[in-house]
């Protein structure tokens, strides 16, 4: 089995090359963030077309998350992050599909910092930590996918120092995905590649960065451990980044025994 995760920077924009890659790659799962799009605007054919189904928590221009599989229809389990029901951003949703636990999530940015984005940000890193550990204690096989915006090293950045003052790389931020990491969950993308410094996920548009291999690692699947079991494969399509229209964002995806 074959799970990704790719931040699309607007699904409406990047739809033919969504498409593409999915054509090209055939993942059996997949999820997606940042679909600045509402429930209605969700390509609802198109993906069907391309043999998927698919479920979706839309927002209007702003957030918005996806769980696509190939050949079947994910069963929805929420919604939205437990432990806050005031909380309206469309930043979360699960589901099951074929014996899978899988969710797809899209973590608050917190820029500017320190302010009230970046309160939320760590308040939301929390409830995710909370609802994590109970989906961990399930021993269900389980994968946490999507765009955390956080750097988890320093190794997974570029040598800068334009991000020294950015949310993606606090400290506070970093313990708050190690905080995951403590409770059981692997990595998928460093269990592979331990040693590899630059398994970039995003690169911005501004400042030639694309060009000049100037990424962040932001986008992460974590793993249960029946999960983790199965692991033999995992990478990231960097070539989706570099074609016309592209999100800033590359698909990244894993590889499971059966």
């Amino acid at each position: 089995m074959k799970i990704a995760t790719f931040n699309v920077n607007s699904i409406a924009r990047r739809l033919p090359n969504l498409l593409a890659w999915l054509k090209s790659a055939k993942p059996d799962i997949v999820c997606l963030q940042e679909l600045k799009c509402t429930d209605r605007q969700f390509p609802r054919s198109a993906i069907a077309d391309a043999g998927y189904g698919a479920v979706f928590v839309g927002q209007s221009a702003w957030n918005g998350v996806a769980i696509l599989a190939r050949g079947l229809e994910p069963i929805v389990t929420a919604t939205a992050l437990p432990g806050d029901s005031s909380d309206e951003q469309a930043r979360y949703i699960e589901a099951a599909i074929d014996g899978i636990v899988v969710a797809s999530l899209y973590a608050p940015n917190g820029n500017p910092q320190p302010g009230p984005k970046f309160d939320y940000k760590l308040r939301w890193q929390e409830r995710l930590l909370a609802h994590a550990e109970d989906l961990f204690a399930t021993k269900l096989p389980v994968v946490l996918a999507g765009d955390y915006n956080i750097v988890p090293e320093p190794r997974d950045i570029y040598v800068t120092t334009s991000y020294r003052d950015n949310a993606l790389v606090q400290p506070e931020a970093r313990a708050a995905f190690h905080l995951l990491l403590e409770q059981g969950w692997t990595d998928a993308l460093r269990k592979i590649y331990p040693d590899e410094p630059a398994l970039y996920t995003f690169w911005d548009y501004m400042r030639n960065r694309w060009p000049r291999n100037a990424g962040l690692r932001l986008d992460h699947l974590l793993l249960s451990k029946p999960l983790a079991r199965k692991l033999k494969a995992a990478g990231v399509d960097r070539e989706v980044r570099g074609e016309d229209g592209a999100s800033d964002h590359a698909p990244v995806w894993i590889s499971l025994r059966s």
